[in-house]
């Protein structure tokens, strides 16, 4: 009796446990601190705790990541919700399950010590850019507060050198720069930047960088487990934001400059706290937006748009 009960006890032993489930997240960009509750979770062990093996991949282009989870070649693809709008009235089968960054980034930067004081001062003015579309009908809008128009401005495609443009005098102003990067990036080079911040010049709110998947193949359960991971690493990095940085910035040496550290301190407090969680007036208002604005034909119903995937 005893040897079969010991027998039974090391079989169990001998059994290999449950293999965790793969899941492959694209992000954006390269990593830097806009993916810290990503990287923490991964760090720290919660996404093990959910039983997930998340493989994390930069990609080389920035626009491919939505395109190869709509083409079943990831379950994830960090994206942004402008963006997103656009892509499902182009056909891509899309939905946002989950938000990184609640607040948005992106805003009309100047030199503080240059003439632009308000948006109005920008009439008969150069603005730099480096995506045509969603930027321009955001410039339009913060513009159109002032009482000026686009056709009132130059627009120069800068590409990505959005605060070199600016810093050295290409440009007047630039839309599109990251309020956590470039002004950072330009104050650390001795040049004062000042933003006008979109949300507070006329354009609805919206989350910044949100999770896509695909609307035809994806794995509820599963992304609402990934979601349960990051959200803890959210919560650590709240209560711990320097210990959250030394975390971060302990993968590797690339992200221990002054440029990361700060935009670190500039971002964490912008983390989704509970990233399932869904706002249905800010997709429904920001689709209405861009049907306003001409960049899509109609408006689709929040729920094509975006889903909590942990409802029931």
């Amino acid at each position: 009796m005893k040897r079969t009960a010991l027998t039974m006890a090391l079989a169990m032993l001998a059994t290999p446990a449950m293999a965790a489930e793969k899941m492959t997240v694209l992000l954006d960009w390269f990593i830097n601190p806009d993916h810290g509750p990503i990287i923490v979770a991964q760090e720290k062990g919660y996404f093990a705790e959910q039983d997930l093996e998340v493989e994390i991949i930069a990609p080389a282009d920035p626009s491919d990541p939505p395109k190869l989870v709509a083409a079943g070649k990831g379950d994830l693809a960090i994206s942004y919700q402008p963006q997103l709008h656009i892509q499902i009235h182009e056909g891509l089968p899309l939905k946002r399950v989950g938000t990184l960054v609640a607040t948005p980034l992106n805003c009309l930067l100047v030199l503080e010590d240059g003439p632009i004081e308000t948006p109005a001062d920008l009439k008969g003015k150069k603005v730099g850019f480096s995506v045509g579309g969603v930027e321009e009908a955001v410039l339009g809008t913060v513009l159109s507060n002032h009482g000026v128009s686009l056709d009132d401005v130059e627009l120069i495609n800068v590409n990505f050198s959005l605060s070199p443009a600016l810093m050295s005098k290409q440009v007047d102003a630039v839309i599109g720069a990251y309020r956590n990067f470039e002004l950072n990036q330009m104050d650390i080079e001795g040049v004062a930047g000042k933003c006008f911040y979109v949300e507070e010049e006329g354009l609805p709110s919206y989350d910044e960088l949100i999770y896509v998947a695909n609307s035809d193949t994806m794995d509820k359960e599963m992304i609402a487990r990934f979601l349960a991971a990051t959200e803890k690493a959210t919560q650590f990095i709240t209560n711990h934001p320097q210990e959250g940085w030394e975390i971060f910035a302990g993968t590797s040496t690339e992200l221990q400059d002054e440029l990361n550290k700060r935009a670190w301190t500039d971002t964490w407090p912008r983390f989704a706290k509970r990233p399932a969680a869904m706002d249905a007036g800010r997709y429904a208002a920001f689709e209405a937006f861009l049907n306003e604005a001409g960049l899509i034909p109609s408006q689709n119903p929040v729920e094509a748009i975006a889903i909590d995937v942990t409802a029931q």
